[in-house]
């Protein structure tokens, strides 16, 4: 018997979302007309489910899954289907990870009676407070000479042994396993410790997290696909609440979302799908596109292999593959494709961001149809590129960018603010950093015509140093600031300044006063409240400065709730917080952020309404899980060796846990290999998504002075010859 289900095998901009958009509304119109489709019909035809002919499709509603391969494009998914479907259905649209969070939760009762674990509401935990939890739990094990075995530190080691929980979830190993799958995997030599100690490290925190209802990614993985669907009373539920299966971009898809496609598809759903073979963005991070590929065969397969005419795709992919894998080819590149080459990469970046402007100013490409995209952006090239073109009224979006929260002076001078009101944080705050907060702080705004605002400070930099010297006054439970008086030339600081710095001080002494009085709840509440009068209300934050705010108050509630579970669940505390608890607890927020850790993105992410007219910078991997396009392409460090590494979107010892060669070492050959299909992927995913101009930047020296003679050199050289 034939199969309903529906597989799109295409490349880059093809069309694939599009099409899995029609065969859904196509769907939806048959079902109109014959309510029993997605109810009755069986794929393997091993068992029949008669249904009621009276009973009409609303009475039904049908059971509708969207998945999608991250939040970003989760959120356009949503909104081309709701748009065409009016509303009118029940459709969830999810990531995976998103997917099995949400079970995992709902059937938590579930979960109670298989584990025979405390009856309790389960908290997710993010990467951050994953990590730092783990660490102490882990600290007496993972002494100095563990640390100076493995050669790293310990918030690295950390990371890199539940990166390995997390894969093996993925792939549906169980934790037990990960131990045998090391020991014929690794060379002795990979990561200098036994496997039988990182399998019980592993256990020991898993066992740790369930105790106390705590649900890392990891464990969320692992429960869903070894605890709940294999449970029957569950896989009941999900045939009743599911028909239809819609899943974007499959190959960046864990292994065991095939597994729940094979579920679903067994129960008699139908389904669509779509696979980039260009795509496997995020293969190295748990995604195994091989496995998921062998769903097509149960599937009608179609094939959309052409991008769109208006891409440079079509026309170069093949020659420059072939210049890149045979170096010593000779072709020259069409007159769209231009090198910008110097000698420093200084004067790269210069000239990158001076072609930039002359074709905004010029009129011939808007600052929103251009994208500057590198295998990886320093500080240095990030805030050179940003300020030349910011100076020419030119507008640079950071894709993701993923700065840690402590870089934020807003954020410093809120933890300052913080460790003045509460005592026993004295030693987290210092002239300077009181200095900084009473510029932040004092900030107004001011607005010169129609469209330009500007941001001053009532205290500026230099007044604020003078205050901070005068009147601050260090003490490690107490720390406090004078009024401005004490300063014997107070009058210097002149008058705009000195109400500004008394309007500070009388609200500190209104905080303290409030938390002596058990008014002040939690640090949550006081952080909203600094906002709300410092931050908010003489002035309108920009949408970046916004976005680092509710980072802030999202990290900070999340930690609370968190802190809170944990004392509820240590039978040592039998009260949430004494003042003395409560101190520890906000030292260590605060350690947190000044570590430089990278919290997770608040939620939405993207601005309401149209989208900024600004230039792109990404990384490789951004660029391609964004699925954005452009007009021109600016491709910077051409010549660096990092086009072919995965770098930072490789975890470490990811290889292992792929089904197709789970616990085979990873060999020298498989490494060249992989780094050969990733760079042919990585071309031909981008030119798919370039349509007018590619500028090929490349600087003989890279930052360290070394010179780049990376893999993608040969077609620098090529285009000299035009």
């Amino acid at each position: 018997m034939l199969s309903d289900s529906l597989w799109i095998f295409g490349t880059s901009r093809s069309g694939k979302t599009t099409r899995l958009v029609n065969q859904f509304s196509a769907w939806l119109q048959i079902d109109s007309q014959l309510p029993d489709l997605f109810y009755n019909k069986n794929i393997n035809n091993s068992q029949t489910q008669p249904i009621d002919p009276n009973v009409n499709l609303h009475q039904k509603e049908l059971g509708i899954l969207l998945l999608s391969a991250n939040d970003d494009n989760r959120r356009e998914l949503a909104d081309r289907v709701t748009t065409l479907t009016s509303g009118k259905y029940p459709i969830r649209v999810k990531t995976a990870l998103g997917f099995f969070q949400d079970e995992v939760i709902l059937f938590w009762p579930l979960l109670i009676d298989s584990l025979s674990i405390k009856a309790q509401f389960p908290v997710r935990l993010r990467p951050e407070t994953e990590q730092e939890l783990a660490t102490k739990l882990w600290s007496c094990q993972l002494d100095s000479e563990v640390l100076r075995r493995v050669g790293m530190n310990e918030n690295r080691l950390v990371r890199r042994i539940l990166d390995l929980w997390q894969l093996a979830a993925y792939s549906g190993v169980p934790c037990e396993d990960i131990p045998q799958i090391l020991h014929s995997g690794l060379e002795d030599n990979a990561i200098n410790l036994e496997p039988e100690f990182l399998g019980s490290l592993l256990l020991n925190w898993r066992n740790w997290c369930l105790e106390r209802g705590l649900l890392s990614y990891g464990l969320i993985t692992e429960l869903y696909h070894h605890k709940l669907l294999t449970n029957s009373s569950y896989q009941e539920h999900l045939k009743q609440r599911y028909q239809v299966i819609i899943a974007d971009d499959v190959d960046d898809y864990p292994a065991i979302a095939a597994n729940l496609f094979e579920f679903l598809l067994d129960a008699g759903a139908v389904g669509a799908f779509s696979y980039n073979s260009h795509g496997k963005v995020r293969w190295g991070l748990g995604a195994d596109p091989q496995y998921l590929a062998r769903l097509s065969g149960r599937c009608q397969v179609e094939n959309l292999t052409s991008p769109p005419g208006n891409s440079l795709g079509s026309a170069l992919t093949e020659q420059m593959v072939e210049l890149v894998t045979q170096p010593m080819t000779m072709l020259s590149l069409p007159s769209c494709v231009q090198p910008i080459q110097t000698t420093s990469r200084a004067q790269l970046l210069r000239q990158t961001a001076e072609m930039i402007i002359d074709g905004v100013k010029s009129g011939e490409i808007a600052a929103d149809e251009v994208a500057i995209i590198a295998p990886g952006l320093d500080a240095i090239a990030r805030y050179t590129i940003v300020e030349i073109l910011t100076k020419q009224n030119i507008e640079v979006a950071s894709l993701n960018e993923q700065r840690p929260l402590i870089s934020s002076s807003v954020v410093r001078a809120l933890l300052t603010l913080m460790a003045l009101v509460y005592p026993g944080l004295g030693r987290l705050v210092d002239r300077d950093a009181v200095a900084e907060m009473l510029v932040v702080l004092s900030q107004y705004q001011t607005q010169d015509g129609e469209e330009k605002e500007f941001h001053h400070s009532k205290i500026d930099p230099v007044r604020a140093g003078l205050i901070a010297d005068a009147c601050f006054v260090p003490h490690p439970h107490t720390p406090n600031l004078l009024p401005v008086k004490t300063f014997e030339r107070w009058d210097r600081i002149g008058y705009i300044a000195t109400q500004a710095y008394e309007e500070i001080l009388q609200w500190i002494g209104e905080q303290r006063e409030e938390y002596h009085q058990r008014l002040l709840l939690t640090p949550i509440f006081l952080l909203y409240k600094a906002i709300q009068r410092f931050v908010c209300n003489d002035r309108n934050p920009s949408y970046q400065e916004l976005a680092v705010l509710r980072e802030l108050l999202e990290t900070a509630q999340h930690y609370w709730e968190i802190d809170t579970r944990l004392k509820q669940t240590d039978s040592l505390l039998l009260s949430l917080h004494t003042p003395e608890t409560l101190s520890i607890t906000i030292i260590e927020f605060i350690q947190l952020l000044r570590r430089g850790t990278i919290t997770a993105n608040p939620y939405p992410i993207r601005p309401i309404g149209s989208s900024r007219k600004a230039v792109t910078l990404a990384t490789i991997f951004q660029y391609r899980a964004s699925r954005k396009h452009h007009r021109w392409h600016f491709w910077l460090d051409i010549g660096s060796p990092l086009w072919a590494k995965g770098g930072a979107a490789t975890l470490f010892g990811a290889n292992l846990f792929l089904r197709d060669r789970l616990g085979q070492p990873w060999t020298a050959a498989d490494e060249q290999l992989a780094e050969e299909e990733r760079l042919q992927r990585i071309v031909a995913d981008l030119l798919a998504r370039v349509s007018d101009k590619l500028y090929l930047c490349h600087s003989d020296l890279a930052v360290n002075g070394q010179e780049q003679i990376g893999p993608l050199l040969p077609l620098v050289h090529s285009c000299e010859v035009v």
